[in-house]
This record gives C-alpha cells, structure tokens and sequence, in this order.
C-alpha cells in the first residue's frame, strides 16, 4: 500500500519573497480513517469529489512559480476538503455552517448527506485544521520577518454553473472573480490583479465567492499581511467537472505569474 503524501506542504520560495501562493482544495486525496466516516457510495463520492475540488489550481501555481522572476513560496494542501476545509472559521463565525460546509462538511455540493447525523468533527478538527493553520500562521510570520511583509495568493476554481451548496450562487460568474477583505485588500493589490487576468475575458470583485485567506493571528490585525482571493472560472482551463486540463492553463499560469512579479518589485 503506498504511503500518503504529508497533509500540506510548504514550498520554498526566493528568501526574500513576500508572495504566498496559497492552494487550498486541488487535491482528491482522503485517508482511509477519513473515508470510512463518509456516508456516499464510492461512485457517488468520486463525482462529489468532482464538483467539489479545485482541479489542477496546484498545477497552476507550480506554473507561475517556474515563470515568476522571484519565485514566490507555495502552502499547498494535500488533502482533499471533504477532510477538513482549512479556509473556513471554525466555529460559529463560518456562514457556510447554514449547508453544512463548515471547517468539517456534513453534506454535498447538492445538500446531500456527507456524514451521518450527530457526526463529531472534532477529531478532524485537531488532527488536520490545527495543524494546518499553524503552519500557515508560521510561514506567514517567516515571510514578514524576511521580507517585511506578506502576500497571500488564494488560488482557487469554481465551476461556470451554481451548484447548490452556493450561498451567493445567483451573481454574475466572471472568468476571474477577485475576493477580497476590507482589511487586507489594499485597492493596489486588487487592480494588479485585474490587470494581470483581464485578458481571460474580465474579472468581477466578491462575486460568486467574496472574501480571502489570512491566518486568525493576523486577521484583522496586522497590516502587513495583504491578500487575495482567486477563483478562475473552471471553463477557462479545464473540461467540467473534474476532467483533464487544457490549454488555458499554462495562459492562466503566466498570467498569475505576472501579477506576482509586480507584487514583488
């Protein structure tokens, strides 16, 4: 039986680089502790996993990576969502509690049952969330004692029709949406990315998905970290739902690319 991967890595950047590409839901892998707490047949759970992963975002960040003039330093998770979802609160704070998508999901992508009624997260909780953040927390307090600053990238997909899970599915659904946070957006960050993905056929601000990334220990508390959300409209680069990637990637991958290099000048 082959080992599993560790549950996230930190991928080294140039020493001085302040940009984190962060890659949160690229990966399908689910233990199989994990998955014996899951309720949906192994069919069923290969299509959630479908419509629910960010596909090939990995692959894209590792592309810009290789393009950018300063590489910047990548936290990729290797685990799938359906594990934990480290971007979520993890109490009462989290509105996707409301369909059962909080930190631990209990339900689908189409409000289906995930994991039985009364499941307990906690376990899951403490062995990947935690963990996680920790060394997110920490490689963004490495970034602002190198650089003196820090730049998180969330690197994201969403498909080009609303699932049910949406909240806010209703909106406009732009080849590029840009989340973003009132604290640590800073209109500049937001325009060069704009102008970094305007050639996929535009960008819309907070819409379908708003918000992005920042550690707790610095959320709304620390200036110095900047950032920003990127979910790329699925059909730009790949065949729906969880098929093979096609040529817009290496193009999104430049682009992204682009938007660090003018971050880190």
């Amino acid at each position: 039986m082959s080992q599993l991967p560790e549950p996230f890595r930190l991928l080294p950047g140039a020493g001085d680089s302040p940009v984190i590409l962060h890659v949160p839901h690229s990966s399908r892998v689910i233990p199989a502790a994990v998955r014996a707490g899951i309720t949906l047949a192994d069919d069923a759970l290969e299509r959630e996993l479908d419509h629910i992963t960010d596909a090939h975002t990995a692959a894209i960040a590792a592309g810009a990576a290789a393009r950018c003039a300063t590489t910047p330093w990548r936290f990729v998770n290797e685990r799938s969502r359906l594990v934990v979802d480290p971007e979520r609160f993890p109490d009462d704070r989290e509105e996707m509690r409301a369909v059962g998508m909080g930190a631990v999901y209990t339900h689908t992508t189409h409000r289906q049952r995930l994991r039985p009624a009364g499941f307990d997260g906690g376990p899951l909780i403490e062995r990947y969330f935690h963990p996680y953040a920790q060394a997110m927390t920490e490689a963004v307090a490495e970034r602002l004692a190198a650089a003196g600053r820090a730049v998180i990238i969330d690197v994201h997909s969403y498909p080009t029709r609303a699932l049910p899970y949406e909240l806010h599915g209703e909106g406009p659904r732009p080849p590029g949406c840009l989340g973003t946070d009132a604290f640590h957006t800073p209109p500049a960050l937001l325009a060069a990315a704009a102008e970094a993905f305007a050639g996929f056929g535009g960008t819309g601000t907070d819409t379908p998905f708003a918000g992005t990334y920042v550690p707790l220990r610095h959320y709304g508390a620390d200036l110095r970290v900047t950032a920003l959300m990127i979910e790329i409209r699925r059909d730009t680069y790949m065949s729906e739902p969880g098929g093979p990637p096609g040529p817009g990637l290496d193009a999104l991958a430049t682009a992204l690319a682009a938007l660090v290099d003018s971050l880190e000048a």
